[in-house]
């Protein structure tokens, strides 16, 4: 906020969490919005309008989230877990496609939104990865084709029946 930013947050969860993000509502008005229940046209919407999605995840055995926000052209921060990992590939890699950190603690997340920041002033960076993250193809095409394959290979084989 202090660096102009905007925040929104979407969800319930734990108070600990929950009251400093309220805090944080009263005294940045018009800068952090604090949105207390889950609604998830407004999600889509939030995440479409937004330039980061941040998804600090302690556990992810899959998440659709990120995904969404990659399809939305909006560029994901996400710790380097579950299947968080698998889908965003941080931006130091030259497939890259978001911001990964670890570990789950302020300081990991803090460093990540540096990181983000640093390269925001870069129109050109900032556009290439947000177009390679649209770019990415996560349906069961791929998926169903090895599958497909890997079972014509280990399935036994039947005799030809006369």
């Amino acid at each position: 906020v202090a660096a102009g930013w905007r925040v929104v947050v979407l969800g319930t969860g734990d108070e600990a969490v929950a009251a400093p993000l309220r805090a944080a509502a009263a005294a940045y008005p018009g800068r952090v919005a604090l949105v207390e229940r889950f609604d998830e046209g407004l999600a889509h919407r939030i995440i479409a309008g937004s330039d980061l999605f941040l998804m600090p995840s302690r556990f992810e055995p899959c998440g659709l989230t990120q995904m969404y926000a990659l399809a939305y052209g909006t560029v994901p921060i996400v710790r380097y877990t579950g299947g968080l990992a698998d889908t965003v590939p941080d931006v130091s890699r030259a497939d890259g496609v978001g911001f990964v950190f670890e570990p789950a603690t302020s300081g990991g997340v803090g460093h990540a939104l540096e990181r983000a920041g640093a390269l925001w002033p870069d129109a050109d960076a900032w556009r290439t990865l947000q177009t390679r993250g649209m770019g990415l193809d996560f349906s069961w095409d791929g998926p169903a084709g090895h599958y497909e394959d890997l079972y014509a290979e280990i399935a036994p084989r039947r005799p030809e029946q006369s």
